[in-house]
């Protein structure tokens, strides 16, 4: 059992029962970052002369949000914990880590740059229909993002998550929280659909950007003795329960370790082939939080990282595929606590990039989009995946089920 690495709370953890899921915001949102009134403006399908993405008037990025100011980082932290108890002292011990970097976190930034990316890529491609972006734990809230598109005329939305891979905490609560908006909504009289676009862990631009920016890692870690370097693929660890139930109600459960596992094998295949090397790895978990008594997924990177020196070896390549950008667990448990413990024991360690607004990989988000589109209007569609399977759009019943408390969830069969 591995000790908590960088936070003692964990950002995705299920809201405890009865909760809501998305808080509603005490301010305005902010239009130009939920609705880019810059950008042209959707009209509903079939009307004007804009060439869209029928049957959706937009698209959502749809994201966990961050605080981006000293006073934020406790509010954000009492939504991120809400009903569940969690004592002001202990959510001061994971604020210190978000002061350390002026009180604000980078994924907000980073949704920026990817949301004008999509923008760019649609554009490219002769699409006009508008970017939107919501947050579920910081404005813009999601609630207050789809009340805007509501206000502005969209009345169907697809959404594409931050997110990559199947589980409760990278899927279905985002699902929960759709609908818990899509509910508050319609007390409102304000009456939405928004589909997503399925988890894209095995769509090949996720997996080839990932293994080109490795490859290109490894390159520049500059270890030609393949016995002395390690691959290390890390992901936000989740507890064992989390993964046991992760997939569909009727498959075998652990999809979550499983679509990692294999992305990190075709990953050191391809990159071997590439570079002519025989290169060896792992699969490693950071930002581990919950009681002692609960288990999570292991190794936690500090542990393998040690373990790793004493078995003689000189280079690590930290490649972090769980994560889509360079947020919190990315900054603070990689590039400040694993780098620090790397120093610490004599290891050259280099980080690969995230995937992030890399054009492999937003040109594949968008390809999702227009596939998810092409299937809301019943059209027959490839799905390529590499490796693995597709992942459905419409996730299946009993798909990455709420341990805590069953909850409404939209874009599924159950």
């Amino acid at each position: 059992m591995s000790s908590p690495t960088s936070e003692p709370l964990d950002p995705k953890d299920p809201p405890a029962p009865g909760q809501a899921g998305q808080p509603h915001s005490d301010q305005p949102v902010d239009a130009v970052d939920a609705v880019e009134l810059s950008e042209p403006q959707a009209q509903p399908t079939g009307v004007g002369d804009d060439e869209g993405l029928p049957p959706y008037d937009a698209v959502l990025l749809l994201s966990f949000g961050g605080p981006e100011a000293p006073e934020e980082v406790m509010p954000f932290l009492r939504r991120v914990t809400g009903g569940r108890g969690i004592p002001d002292e202990r959510l001061e011990e994971v604020a210190h880590h978000y002061l350390q970097f002026g009180g604000k976190s980078p994924i907000n930034d980073q949704c920026r740059a990817l949301k004008s990316a999509l923008h760019t890529e649609l554009r490219r491609r002769g699409i006009s229909t508008p970017v939107l972006w919501g947050n579920r734990n910081s404005e813009p809230f999601l609630t207050d993002a789809l009340r805007a598109a509501y206000d502005a005329g969209m009345r169907n939305i697809v959404a594409v998550t931050t997110s990559a891979y199947s589980s409760y905490s990278s899927c279905r609560q985002y699902r929960e929280n759709i609908a818990a908006s899509l509910a508050e909504l319609e007390q409102e009289g304000k009456r939405l659909n928004v589909d997503k676009v399925r988890q894209y862990a095995t769509h090949p631009s996720f997996s080839r950007t990932n293994i080109r920016l490795i490859t290109d890692a490894v390159r520049a870690a500059d270890q030609p003795d393949d016995s002395l370097l390690r691959v290390l693929f890390v992901t936000h660890s989740i507890p064992e329960a989390m993964d046991d139930t992760s997939g569909p109600g009727d498959g075998e459960g652990n999809l979550y370790e499983h679509q990692h596992d294999e992305l990190a094998h075709v990953a050191l295949d391809e990159i071997g082939a590439t570079l002519d090397r025989d290169l060896d790895g792992a699969l490693v978990y950071c930002s581990r939080s919950g009681p002692p008594s609960q288990p999570w997924l292991e190794p936690d990177i500090n542990d393998h990282l040690r373990s790793l020196a004493a078995d003689g070896v000189t280079d690590v390549v930290v490649a972090p595929i769980g994560f889509t950008s360079d947020h919190m667990e990315v900054v603070f448990d990689l590039d400040t606590e694993a780098a620090e413990t790397a120093q610490e024991l004599g290891l050259r360690m280099t980080r690969v990039p995230t995937v992030g607004t890399d054009p492999e990989f937003v040109h594949g988000l968008v390809d999702l989009v227009e596939e998810r589109a092409a299937q809301a209007r019943g059209e027959q569609v490839q799905m390529p995946a590499w490796p693995g399977e597709a992942m459905p759009p419409i996730c299946r019943p009993g798909c990455c089920p709420n341990l805590r408390s069953a909850l409404p969830a939209a874009c599924g069969s159950d």
